[in-house]
């Protein structure tokens, strides 16, 4: 599947614009994260899987992760896609269980992504090229703000990768700062 490919698929089952523009953050973000793990020639995989992650989830919330391997397998979307989406909803809607560190990755920045994301707005820069860990930290710890984003998720992601939560934090930004005013 090409990275076109799966835009057109995403279009097709998502209009809402923050939809889209979180599939485009997640999918920055995976292939930051591709590069600066050492899959640089799987960046362009990591992205699709981030572009896609949330396919489902506007029109079927309730369905989520589940849906969209309907959705994929029904467009002959290679089985390694299927798994990778889907396994950001461990533990929530479905048993997949995030194995490769790609999945992983996944799983730990796409509530982190939206949480960071209202971190920036609330700032006077509103930009993330000056955010410091601290800062999300104490928004993180505000269990009001971001409610939708689940700390326990971006907890359990840091744990899968045996990075601190800090890290986890400090690496995401680095992410985001390469795409983002």
């Amino acid at each position: 599947m090409t990275r076109e490919e799966a835009w057109q698929l995403l279009v097709e089952f998502n209009k809402d614009e923050f939809h889209l523009e979180h599939a485009q953050v997640v999918e920055s973000t995976m292939k930051y994260f591709a590069k600066k793990l050492g899959y640089e020639g799987e960046a362009e995989f990591w992205g699709i899987v981030g572009l896609l992650h949330d396919l489902d989830f506007e029109q079927f919330p309730e369905k989520h992760c589940i849906k969209e391997q309907e959705i994929l397998r029904e467009r002959s979307v290679d089985e390694k896609i299927i798994h990778a989406v889907a396994s950001h909803g461990y533990g929530i809607t479905v048993d997949i269980k995030p194995e490769h560190e790609m999945e992983k990755i996944l799983y730990a920045v796409d509530e982190l992504t939206g949480l960071i994301g209202a971190v920036v707005i609330m700032r006077p820069s509103k930009s993330i090229q000056d955010l410091e860990v601290k800062s999300v930290k104490k928004k993180y710890k505000s269990k009001g703000f971001a409610a939708g984003c689940s700390r326990e998720v971006i907890e359990r992601g840091a744990d899968m990768l045996g990075w601190t939560l800090d890290e986890l934090i400090q690496q995401t930004i680095n992410a985001l700062k390469t795409f983002r005013p």
